[in-house]
């Protein structure tokens, strides 16, 4: 789910969950009880208490779990929290009385039908299975069997709400897949375009990509949404340069200061260009500061150390390394073995160490992909762009 989107529900889930429970309470030991029916009003022992100082706690946690990023933590520890001292009350509040089992509340049901919003099967288990538990303990040391009605009436809304996310999900599983082809025709359009200005640098961005998903994936921080971002935006690192004279950019020897100049503004240019598209907005860092160095002596921002985005540091090395083993207009292009070591040669200096000790552990998969790469395919705009 998209991050606002989960943050929006999430808020919405909590707030329509705490309205229920104080509620259901209320209308049915209270308001019911003094009213409708002849059972004695209040609730069944002082232990309610327990839940809702449970609740109450959980507020200013859900606040802090939303304010550093862990929105998605709220629903989990909610649920858990709730259930749990659900289950803590009904054994407290009935063990060793001889009067019947009755317990439940409305939200049980409002969780299990909300569960397809969330497109999460973990959660889906975590909440299912949970409600089951939270009567089959109670059930077990208290010795009743009120609990198999509940239990029962769990598991057909469960399968139900099973069915619904499962349809939900491949619903937004397609979408998904139609945005991001879309997407990529439309960044592949662009950068065959650009390549076009400059035929030595054709399928560049093209393997830059692949050289760091890979390089990325190794480091094993990242999320699948985080990786789908990085690799459209590094087909697009070098977007800028469209900005940039052909006489510069494809000039056969060696640049002028004020040439080289010129060629370091395309890292702002590009970014700026595509700073407000969705899909590529959230890693622009890798547009942005992919020549940064770790000595500090790279542009634009001439960036430090950790400084530089992570992304940024692992794009920068594969950059270097298509760089180095790609023919240039003034180089041919080096051997993969030679470019391996002048990427450990820069480490420390131009890379970060830490990325290039796991560039080591990829290195195979690269020279495997350099190798079967097809270097005499020519550029095509794909048909979702074509005119």
């Amino acid at each position: 789910m998209i991050p606002h989107e989960e943050m929006r529900t999430v808020k919405w889930f909590m707030l329509i969950s705490y309205l229920i429970v104080v509620c259901y309470d209320l209308f049915y030991y209270i308001i019911a009880p003094s009213y409708i029916t002849t059972m004695k009003s209040g609730f069944p022992s002082n232990f309610w208490f327990i839940t809702y100082f449970v609740l109450a706690i959980l507020i200013p946690l859900a606040v802090y779990l939303n304010k550093i990023g862990r929105h998605t933590w709220i629903k989990f520890v909610f649920v858990v929290s709730y259930l749990l001292s659900t289950s803590l009350v009904d054994v407290l509040s009935y063990y060793g009385r001889g009067d019947s089992y009755r317990s439940g509340n409305v939200l049980e049901v409002f969780l299990l039908l909300s569960l397809p919003l969330f497109l999460s099967s973990r959660f889906f288990w975590v909440v299912s299975i949970g409600i089951t538990i939270r009567y089959l303990i109670p059930g077990i040391i208290l010795k009743t069997t009120y609990v198999i009605m509940p239990i029962l009436f769990i598991v057909v809304l469960s399968i139900m709400s099973y069915f619904l996310l499962v349809r939900f999900q491949g619903y937004v599983r397609a979408l998904s897949r139609n945005y991001d082809n879309k997407l990529e025709g439309i960044v592949k359009g662009v950068i065959a375009t650009l390549e076009l200005k400059d035929p030595y640098t054709r399928g560049h961005s093209e393997r830059v990509a692949n050289y760091a998903c890979s390089l990325a994936e190794q480091l094993g921080q990242f999320k699948k949404e985080q990786l789908k971002s990085f690799y459209h935006a590094c087909l697009l690192h070098d977007i800028g340069k469209v900005n940039i004279p052909d006489s510069i950019l494809i000039k056969p020897g060696k640049l002028t200061k004020e040439e080289f100049d010129v060629i370091k503004t395309h890292p702002v240019v590009g970014a700026e260009a595509v700073k407000d598209v969705d899909g590529i907005k959230e890693s622009i860092c890798v547009i942005l500061s992919h020549h940064e160095r770790w000595d500090g002596k790279g542009y634009p921002n001439q960036l430090k150390g950790e400084n530089i985005p992570l992304l940024a540091r692992v794009a920068a090395v594969a950059d270097a390394f298509d760089a180095m083993t790609s023919s240039r207009s003034y180089r041919d292009a080096l051997p993969v073995d030679e470019a391996y070591r002048r990427v450990l040669e820069g480490s420390g200096s131009q890379f970060d160490p830490l990325i290039v000790e796991e560039f080591k552990k990829v290195y195979p998969k690269w020279v495997k992909f350099h190798e079967k790469y097809p270097w005499t395919k020519k550029w095509e705009l794909p048909k979702e762009v074509e005119l």
